[in-house]
């Protein structure tokens, strides 16, 4: 289980997301890993998102975001004992802009154990929304946080991978060393 929690954002009043303070600068950085170049963005004190680029959904770096290493350090630090099979929780202050279910979905991804692996349809219940499972697929796939907040470990109902932003092949390599069957 993640020690990190997904902090709720000042809320943007023309939406029903929520967003970082619009005071504060967006960083960020980037880092290889085994499953590719993985960005890192944040505020120098919260992470709000690790993509990986090297996947289907790749962010673009805006013109105003500042490259800077220094405030993701302990972030570095942490994935990669996380890929050297070292660490099985992450501690990290997070914010992750998205709507309400979003992040009740993302809660209970943190909730998951690591080495451990359990279907849309169980997430939509443990949300309160058990007829949910499209919803909280969506909303899996929406995660702005990969590695760190799991949606990796959410799979289909009969136990096959399904749908991840990074590609079935990055989902496998991440269960498989959860579980101890491989090192990245």
């Amino acid at each position: 289980m993640s020690t990190s929690t997904l902090e709720t954002p000042i809320p943007d009043a023309a939406s029903s997301t929520t967003m970082p303070s619009p005071a504060a600068q967006t960083l960020y950085t980037t880092m290889a890993s085994p499953i590719g170049e993985l960005l890192l963005v944040g505020d120098g004190d919260t992470l709000h998102g690790l993509y990986m680029q090297d996947g289907r959904k790749p962010k673009q770096i805006a013109p105003s975001w500042k490259a800077a290493a220094a405030p993701f350090a302990d972030v570095k630090t942490q994935l990669e004992e996380y890929f050297a099979g070292a660490r099985t929780t992450f501690q990290v202050p997070l914010a992750a802009a998205g709507a309400p279910f979003e992040r009740e979905v993302w809660h209970a991804l943190e909730e998951i154990p690591y080495g451990e692996t359990v279907s849309y349809g169980e997430i939509a219940r443990r949300v309160g929304q058990p007829t949910a499972a499209r919803a909280v697929g969506t909303a899996n796939g929406r995660n702005p946080i990969a590695v760190i907040v799991p949606c990796h470990r959410v799979i289909g109902a009969d136990g096959s991978l399904t749908g991840y932003g990074g590609g079935l092949e990055r989902k496998r390599l991440l269960l498989e060393l959860e579980r101890g069957q491989g090192r990245l």
